[in-house]
């Protein structure tokens, strides 16, 4: 087992059974390893299999073939205690609350510890007050769930999670149906918990910008590549972005870190412009169907970018234009060339 791998697969088998007509195997030989404070985004398209592999990672689907180890532990001899104490699930399902408030549906993360009548003590209370400020919703305690915003019961869910004092956290596209606010919210706070808290974090997303700038490994899963597992950066600068994910007109852009339209063929632009400036200059170009392009004989004129309201247009015959704004600079690119 790799040091300070939490969870281990060796050869793993995943799929489900299909009752007496055997069972439907989605990969073999898998193997990969989940270590301690880092947090890993599993990214793949819809019908991957993602779902799938964590409930296989958590135990609630047993694998095809292979093996997990839990702390160098097989994880088909623990008992549902053991592995409720050690791995913690988040699922995109919503849950029935009922009547529950926040603090009621936090306090049943605690069962795995409070034995057979689930009664809380001091502990259990200062456990689960510490989570709910852990993932800063503290102070709607006393709030029913109902109540809450899609984003808020999320990170209920969450401290539910962190109550059962787990390690180790898996999380079934816990950014689904979130504006963006609260996808960035829920991504950072999952990045803090595993820099300061040491947990143990994988987590299933099509939140590619996120998972890019947080995520410390990428799993890369579909059903014509396998996994790809490895540092988020090495993944970048290897195209294996490209190679999972790029279709005939779509390229993943590494200086953007997203995927594009592949950019076009026509008009050629030279720009002079930097940082910040220099992107969304070349963004409304593209979008616009022009090439950004070095110094040469076919460039159609030189676009300088001093400021967001201040372009020049320096074309070869030497007349010039001037725009005073993004809006003025998209309504002349618009009419100026019918591409």
């Amino acid at each position: 087992m790799q040091r300070d791998s939490m969870i281990e697969a060796r050869n793993l088998s995943i799929g489900y059974r299909l009752g007496r007509r055997g069972r439907k195997v989605l990969y073999t030989e898998l193997s990969f390893g989940l270590r301690r404070g880092e947090l890993t985004c599993l990214l793949g398209p819809n019908g991957a299999g993602k779902s799938t592999l964590l409930r296989t990672i958590s135990g609630s689907q047993r694998p095809l073939g292979g093996s997990i180890l839990l702390e160098g532990r097989e994880l088909s001899i623990c008992t549902e205690q053991e592995i409720s104490r050690k791995i913690g699930l988040v699922l995109t399902d919503k849950t029935m609350t009922g009547g529950l408030t926040v603090f009621d549906l936090v306090s049943l993360g605690r069962h795995p510890h409070t034995g057979f009548f689930g009664r809380l003590k001091e502990k259990d209370y200062t456990i689960i007050r510490d989570s709910l400020d852990a993932v800063g919703i503290g102070a709607k305690a006393d709030h029913y769930v109902a109540e809450l915003s899609d984003g808020e019961r999320q990170k209920v869910m969450i401290a539910r999670a962190l109550a059962q004092e787990c390690p180790v956290l898996l999380l079934d596209e816990p950014t689904a149906f979130l504006d963006v606010v609260s996808r960035i919210e829920i991504m950072s706070l999952l990045h803090k918990l595993a820099a300061e808290q040491g947990k143990t974090i994988l987590l299933s997303t099509h939140d590619l910008e996120q998972a890019l700038l947080l995520s410390d490994r990428l799993w890369l899963l579909s059903r014509t590549e396998g996994l790809q597992c490895g540092i988020t950066e090495e993944l970048v600068f290897r195209g294996t972005m490209d190679h999972f994910f790029a279709r005939n007109e779509i390229v993943f852009d590494k200086t953007s870190g997203s995927f594009r339209p592949l950019p076009s063929q026509g008009i050629q632009v030279q720009v002079e412009a930097s940082g910040e400036l220099l992107f969304w200059v070349n963004n409304i170009l593209m979008r616009n169907g022009f090439c950004c392009a070095t110094e040469g004989k076919d460039v159609a004129f030189l676009l300088q970018a001093g400021a967001p309201d201040d372009f020049i247009l320096r074309f070869p015959d030497g007349r010039i234009d001037k725009f005073t704004s993004f809006a003025e600079l998209d309504t002349y690119l618009k009419n100026a060339y019918k591409l």
